[in-house]
């Protein structure tokens, strides 16, 4: 797995889990160190499939929302498949305001996530 500072990778039979390492993502400059980790893991490393797990994450801000969105497309374009998992509840008010659940599959916890792919 590669050597990350905002992010923290594990192998689930051929699934990279994704957890972050910060609580709070709402420094810029953070958000884009963050952004290129998670482009990495497809670009560089050809990852495909992808949960990306918030049970650490208390506050997003809507930089690092447009980060998610990126990722989502970069994954998209490369044939990947992503889900989303362990979301608080005010952050999934977030992503139901915005309307991001049409964009984003969403499951309660990791082991869910990791059924379906």
């Amino acid at each position: 797995m590669p050597d990350t500072k905002r992010i923290n990778t594990s192998d689930s039979g051929g699934v990279t889990v994704v957890t972050f390492a910060d609580s709070k993502i709402i420094d810029e400059d953070e958000i884009q160190e963050l952004g290129q980790e998670l482009y990495d893991l497809v670009e560089r490393h050809d990852y495909r499939k992808f949960v990306l797990n918030f049970s650490h994450v208390e506050f997003l801000s809507s930089a690092a929302l447009g980060k998610l969105i990126s990722f989502e497309k970069k994954v998209s374009t490369h044939d990947g498949e992503l889900i989303l998992t362990n979301i608080r509840p005010e952050i999934y008010e977030v992503f139901a305001i915005t309307k991001l659940t049409k964009l984003f599959q969403i499951k309660d916890d990791e082991a869910d996530a990791l059924a379906v792919l």
